[in-house]
């Protein structure tokens, strides 16, 4: 089982929580984020992909970022439609598409996307497009009948690892590929806790 660890915007923060070797380490380019990375930062690491997050932004926004910061993979968190999803993965990376649930959620809409990215993200819908910090029934992934895998996200912390492991062990964790990770383990926004994130990676291990 994969981890991201998303929202980081600080340096030195970002060399610590590098040192555990996460599958992918997530960075928010949408400004109204309290945890908006504005800086280049680098990862220590090249075994570590970077995933930029954007809500609605411009082709050439996005593409002149992916370059700047040199990331391997784009999250599509705002009303992003498949063919602009497309667009993106024209600029060879790939793309995580998020999608934020609740009762009311159609998954047959998510047909249009099939063809246009690579993952889905399940996140929990509130008032921002994300990390909102809140989980939602995951039961609810029952209903998921596509074969594109998915990061799982919203408000996943140490208190949820029993919920996860049972979850992981069910028929709707079939393409579960990531587990996304965030707000519970921060100490101010955009800043990790190390030794959180070290207990919860080593206990995902063991889980499936």
């Amino acid at each position: 089982m994969k981890l991201k660890i998303c929202g980081m915007n600080n340096q030195e923060n970002c060399n610590a929580i590098g040192e555990l070797q996460p599958d992918f380490l997530g960075f928010i380019f949408w400004k109204q984020s309290k945890r908006y990375c504005e800086n280049e930062i680098h990862v220590n690491s090249k075994s570590i992909e970077k995933v930029g997050v954007f809500v609605d932004d411009d082709f050439d926004t996005i593409r002149d970022t992916i370059q700047l910061h040199q990331l391997s993979m784009v999250q599509l968190h705002g009303k992003e439609r498949p063919d602009f999803c497309l667009q993106i993965k024209s600029l060879k990376t790939k793309v995580i598409k998020a999608i934020t649930v609740d009762k009311k959620l159609n998954f047959s809409d998510l047909n249009n996307y099939k063809n246009s990215i690579d993952y889905y993200l399940f996140d929990t819908r509130g008032k921002l497009p994300g990390g909102n910090g809140t989980t939602f029934d995951w039961e609810i992934l029952n209903q998921y009948k596509e074969n594109i895998p998915y990061f799982l996200s919203g408000g996943i912390g140490l208190n949820e690892l029993p919920k996860l492991e049972k979850f992981l062990q069910s028929d709707a964790a079939k393409y579960c590929f990531a587990i996304d990770i965030n707000s519970q383990f921060e100490e101010k926004p955009g800043i990790k806790n190390k030794e959180k994130i070290k207990e919860f990676q080593e206990k995902l291990k063991q889980l499936r």
